[in-house]
């Protein structure tokens, strides 16, 4: 019997097995990582072409945030711009209400005036016979003389006499001209032109009416007013010049005539100037046309209401001492409706008169 061969698990057999076998398992291998190669690159692909688009979003995003800044800001600005012109457009309404219900109380005044403006008229009727009366004694003892018919007490019911006696001229602007408008445009003319104004002239020749009605013996003061307020005598004192034979009181109203109206109206600062006068004035005269715009201090703005007008007014009036008579000769000014009913209340409470005469008076 043959002998067996022995068995040889490492025979050629088995190797050739085991290295088909690693070869499959290193193809397999192959295939694998090849096909994860390509699926990768695919997929950066894809994650670059995401991160592009989130990086123009990004963009696109902060540009409109950018836009929504700026739109926010102009919303903003615009608030506030409106919130503003609403806060003057409340004063302004608030202004014009003020208005409305101090022109109310002064119509009511007015009419309750009336009945007082009546009886006064019947009152100053029996003055004028008396004036007339007195008219040709009087034409014989004037200093001055008058164009036209001279003495004209009879016309007015103003008595000048007194032993010491103040004429003061209102000289601010408004003595231009009787409207706001033609005011302004005359204050833009030449000094001449102003000083031609006819309502600036028309109160220097009031001046000169009064002038002409001074008693011989008497002493007088003419003074002017506007920001402020000086004596127009020669020498400028402030003491009382005697009438004599008319040299003083002439020289005083050519000064006047020199003059061209302009600022403001303190009327608180004349009447502390005739305050000081010694002894006190048997009557004033003032020749004006509306309310003051100002008083001793400065003002805290550029305009001022009718209201404030007329409380300037009542300060100044009670600077002047009560036994002082103020005669008034008022020219009214367009835009000024409480003037009257204030001139004639301090007129009628002092002793005075009170006249609004014609355009062509005196």
């Amino acid at each position: 019997m043959a002998k067996k061969r022995p068995l040889n698990i490492f025979s050629l057999a088995f190797l050739d097995v085991m290295s088909c076998g690693f070869g499959a398992v290193i193809l397999i291998f192959l295939i694998v990582n090849h096909d994860a190669q390509q699926n990768q690159a695919v997929v950066n692909k894809d994650l670059l072409a995401e991160i592009r688009l989130l990086d123009y979003q990004v963009l696109q995003g902060e540009k409109d945030l950018f836009d929504l800044i700026e739109a926010k800001d102009d919303s903003q600005a615009r608030l506030s711009n409106a919130n503003e012109k609403a806060v003057v457009i409340e004063k302004s309404l608030k202004a014009q209400l003020d208005k409305l219900l101090e022109l109310e109380a002064n119509s009511i005044a007015t009419q309750a005036d009336t009945k007082e403006l009546q009886s006064d008229i019947e009152s100053r009727q029996l003055e004028v016979k008396k004036l007339e009366a007195q008219k040709a004694a009087n034409d014989g003892n004037q200093i001055r003389n008058v164009k036209g018919e001279g003495d004209r007490q009879y016309l007015t019911g103003m008595r000048v006499g007194g032993r010491n006696v103040v004429i003061v001229v209102d000289s601010s602007a408004s003595m231009l001209d009787d409207t706001i408008v033609n005011v302004l445009r005359r204050r833009n003319m030449p000094i001449e032109k102003q000083r031609q104004a006819p309502k600036w002239q028309r109160a220097i020749r009031t001046v000169e009416w009064l002038a002409a009605q001074l008693p011989l013996d008497a002493e007088f003061q003419l003074m002017s007013f506007n920001e402020s307020n000086q004596t127009l005598v020669p020498g400028g004192s402030n003491d009382w010049q005697p009438m004599a034979d008319g040299t003083q009181i002439n020289a005083a109203i050519t000064k006047l005539k020199e003059q061209v109206p302009k600022g403001g109206t303190n009327l608180e600062g004349v009447m502390l100037a005739l305050r000081s006068l010694s002894p006190i004035p048997d009557n004033v005269y003032f020749i004006t046309d509306g309310l003051p715009t100002r008083g001793e201090s400065e003002p805290r703005s550029a305009t001022v209401d009718g209201r404030r007008r007329l409380d300037l007014f009542r300060d100044a009036a009670e600077r002047l001492p009560r036994q002082i008579p103020v005669n008034v000769i008022l020219f009214p000014m367009e835009g000024d409706p409480s003037a009257a009913a204030a001139w004639w209340q301090l007129a009628r409470v002092s002793g005075g008169a009170f006249i609004s005469p014609s355009w062509d008076w005196p």
